[in-house]
């Protein structure tokens, strides 16, 4: 099975919240190594926990994306390293030049990767403003043709409004894209909902903190939302 995982940058900081969580970053290792064998794996990390480009005040929006990139390139070298250490092997690409640190991206080049049992990250976003994480993690599990995108978040699924500030909040099972799109709920932005609904591209949703969440995620054993295609 082919799947792309997206993390948060704020998960793998664990509590300070900031920078990188050597033993948070360890025990996603922990989860890849056993699912590894027999499936292909690629991962997207976002930069949250090193900068947030809408929080940037006046700085030109160009440019705040522009260091979110490289907040994500810096995510994608720290995670593929510890993960080398816990005897993974690793490729990290990006869809700009890195000089030496990365491989630029192509299909081609992505899933030969894969296909010699490699650990896949996509670092760097689409390598254009205007455009989230959310909107690279889509677009990369299409291109490389993956059967699912897995969420790994800080809440356990998708909600029909904001548990944080609505205790009754209700929490789904299972839900579609369309529903996703019609209800404005926030699974991935608007413009990434848009693109996997029109692809038929299904998520599983689920909290990264729970117990060996991924591992579960695989074997359909998860407690978190199936967003169905």
């Amino acid at each position: 099975m082919r799947i792309l995982l997206k993390l948060s940058g704020e998960a793998l900081a664990g509590d300070n919240k900031v920078g990188f969580s050597e033993p948070e970053v360890r025990k996603v290792a922990a989860q890849i190594k056993q699912i590894v064998k027999g499936n292909q794996i690629s991962i997207v990390i976002g930069g949250g926990n090193f900068w947030r480009g809408r929080t940037c005040g006046e700085m030109d929006r160009a440019k705040a994306d522009q260091i979110g990139m490289l907040a994500t390139v810096m995510n994608c070298l720290y995670v593929s390293e510890i993960f080398k250490t816990e005897g993974l092997e690793t490729e990290v690409f990006t869809p700009f030049v890195c000089g030496t640190f990365t491989k630029q991206f192509s299909k081609e080049e992505a899933v030969k990767a894969l296909n010699a049992g490699k650990i896949v990250f996509f670092a760097g976003g689409t390598g254009h403003p205007y455009f989230s994480t959310d909107m690279g993690t889509v677009l990369r599990a299409l291109e490389i043709e993956a059967e699912s995108v897995l969420l790994a978040k800080s809440i356990d699924g998708v909600y029909d409004s904001d548990p944080k500030t609505n205790p009754n909040a209700k929490k789904f099972d299972e839900i579609s894209l369309e529903k996703v799109v019609e209800m404005g709920l926030k699974v991935v932005d608007t413009s990434a909902s848009a693109l996997a609904l029109e692809n038929r591209l299904p998520f599983l949703v689920f909290d990264l903190n729970e117990e060996n969440s991924i591992v579960k995620a695989m074997s359909g054993k998860f407690n978190g939302t199936r967003v169905t295609a």
